[in-house]
């Protein structure tokens, strides 16, 4: 399932934006926070970022051009701006779609799928395995003796890295560069947070001390 930070300052849009995307089955993330926009973004690593351009204390186009520095999170641009200019200087600072609004329902959706897929076409030959562990990394699905739980991006991310890499110890550098593509504007601390929201559902599973932290080093399988 995958999750969408929504970036709108005009709570009725917003609250009907998230209302729709979640009748479509994904999860939306959204804050009235416009100062932190950035980090509250990288904190939560969503699948996709609908990004308005007219927003209180940074716009849109600064917002678009930091969250490529940092991430590779696929963005979409909604606004009521027509303006061609607006439309090509967001994806020359690195949007992906711009869409105007009033936007089509059906083909807001439509764009958000297709992107979604282009920037998520993974595991297609099949789930990543590890003993009795089965991770379906296009469905971001953990399996486990019957059972299964949905992971967040991170708690993905973390576990796709180390199964790719089972055996072998994954520094904590390697994760944050897998997750945010540089360690430069992360707390510490978030990494912490994410292992530990992926060993609660690995034992929830019963997979009880199957991740494993290498002091000083990282972590493995």
């Amino acid at each position: 399932m995958h999750s969408i930070l929504i970036v709108e300052d005009d709570e009725i849009l917003r609250r009907e934006l998230g209302t729709m995307l979640e009748k479509h089955g994904y999860i939306v993330i959204a804050s009235d926070d416009f100062e932190n926009v950035i980090e509250f973004a990288l904190s939560q690593n969503p699948h996709l970022i609908l990004l308005d351009l007219n927003l209180p204390i940074h716009d849109g186009h600064y917002l678009c051009r930091e969250l490529r520095k940092r991430s590779k999170i696929p963005i979409i641009v909604v606004t009521s701006s027509d303006s061609e200019m607006d439309e090509l200087m967001s994806l020359n600072l690195g949007a992906d779609q711009f869409v105007t609004k009033p936007y089509n329902t059906r083909i807001l959706l439509a764009k958000i799928s297709a992107l979604l897929s282009r920037a998520y076409d993974m595991g297609a030959s099949g789930p990543l395995r590890y003993g009795e562990l089965a991770l379906d990394v296009g469905r971001g699905t953990l399996l486990y003796r019957g059972n299964s739980a949905e992971l967040t991006r991170n708690e993905l991310r973390i576990l796709q890295l180390l199964m790719e890499n089972q055996g072998r110890i994954a520094s904590r550098d390697d994760i944050m560069n897998a997750l945010w593509q540089s360690d430069a504007f992360v707390d510490d601390n978030t990494l912490t947070v994410n292992i530990n929201r992926l060993r609660r559902k690995l034992e929830a599973l019963g997979a009880k001390d199957l991740l494993k932290t290498r002091r000083g080093q990282g972590y493995s399988l």
